[in-house]
């Protein structure tokens, strides 16, 4: 497969997490096939931030996990769609959990 055709299905498939919610990088590998290191590193290069909300893929353990403009954004956007969120970890984090 190529290389545009799979960073594709990986963004389809996160333009589908609601606002408010959040999925894991392993959900989204068990959606797609792919591996969730490969997961985390298409999601670094999206370059359509407004479009894509990759800031709400975070790992499987309830910590945010990185984000291409940094932990801080990512926790801040997270907090504005009402993800509560102590120390980098969210706080009710099977309530929201999305499963595709």
């Amino acid at each position: 497969m190529k290389v545009s055709k799979i960073k594709s299905k990986v963004y389809n498939l996160v333009k589908k997490i609601p606002k408010g919610k959040v999925s894991t990088y392993k959900i989204v590998s068990l959606k797609t096939g792919l591996n969730p290191r490969l997961i985390g590193r298409i999601l670094s290069q999206n370059t359509r931030l407004n479009e894509i909300p990759c800031f709400r893929v975070v790992c499987s353990n309830g910590f945010i996990g990185g984000y291409v403009k940094g932990i801080k954004e990512k926790k801040r956007k997270l907090k504005i769609e009402g993800v509560k969120i102590k120390n980098f970890k969210i706080v009710d984090f099977k309530e929201k959990i999305f499963n595709f």
